[in-house]
Formats: structure tokens, sequence, C-alpha cells
């Protein structure tokens, strides 16, 4: 054997980090895909503006904050992502509504339970239609009517941030569409 043989066989082998040399590689995370539907619910639609509000849930993280959120969830079968919507914001917020338009969709990825999830949420806008603002659910610590101009300061998700400007740009739209 030559020395550059003899010092290769004395090389330690690359480990990766965190293993024990010699353990078994850890078995690969299983992907999943989930989809949920949920919406912006505006109460005074067809009014002034400024008198424009729509029904937000607040949950509490792992760390205690409280994130302001659209109502969503997870489509249930035989349901369309409209009447998935429907459900979960009146299950949500107390409030009944129906679909006006589609905003969009957002995907995004999580870990959990030992599995990786890919979710997409198809979200909608809303015209309340009656109800009551509760909190009842057990997924949400509390509800509550925010002014549409106030949304980019109180939606805790950029990606919801996002939905509701568009959401914003299409009441415009249908107000103009009036005139």
């Amino acid at each position: 054997m030559s020395p550059a043989d003899r010092a290769n066989s004395r090389r330690r082998q690359p480990r990766r980090r965190g293993s024990a040399p010699n353990a078994a590689p850890k078995p690969r995370m299983r992907t999943v895909r989930e989809t949920s539907a949920g919406g912006l619910v505006v109460d005074g639609l067809d009014g002034p503006g400024e008198k424009r509000c729509a029904a937000l849930i607040g949950r509490t993280d792992r760390r205690g904050r409280l994130l302001w959120s659209l109502p969503k969830g997870h489509i249930e079968a035989g349901e369309t992502p409209e009447q998935t919507a429907i459900r979960e914001v009146a299950e949500e917020t107390g409030i009944q509504g129906v679909v006006v338009a589609e905003l969009g969709s957002i995907d995004y990825w999580f870990v959990t339970e030992g599995r990786r999830v890919h979710k997409t949420v198809h979200h909608y806008l809303l015209r309340s239609v009656g109800g009551e603002l509760s909190d009842a659910d057990v997924e949400v610590t509390q509800v509550d009517w925010v002014p549409l101009s106030e949304l980019g300061s109180r939606l805790a998700y950029a990606d919801e941030r996002r939905l509701a400007e568009v959401a914003n740009k299409l009441i415009d739209r249908m107000e103009t569409g009036k005139q």
C-alpha cells in the first residue's frame, strides 16, 4: 500500500451534522397536502367606505401572542371551497356571509407531528348577511370587527395583508361600477 493510500484509509469518514457514528439514517418525513378555505367577511359593503368592517379572528400562538387572521378551515368531503369559506366564517366568527368574489389562494409549508405539510388556502370576499360576532369556537381566542383601513396593521400574516389589499381594490371597483 502506498503512503497516500495509507493516509486516505486513516481519514475519518464525513458525518452528517448531529448524527452519531454508525447511526442509522433518519427516516424521511412524509409530505402531505392539505386544502382549506376561508374569507374576509365584510359588514357595510354597500355603505360608505369609512363604515366598512371585517370580522377577524385572534388565536393565541405557542408563545402566548394573540395573532389576528382571516377565518379558515379544512374543506369537508362533498364541500366546495366557497361552501367551506361560508361555513368556516360562520363557525369561527358567528357571522353569516355570502360569497361575493374570489380573493386568491395562499400556500405555505410547515412541519407538525413528524410530517411536512403543504397547505393551500382559498380565500373569498364575503358580504355579511346576519349573525352575531362570537368567539364560541374553541380554536378562536377573540373576534373583532376591524375597519377595512386597519387590516394592514392588524393582520399578522403578510399573505393575508396582501389579500386584504386585493379585497379593498375589488370593493373600490364594485363601488365605481355602481355609479
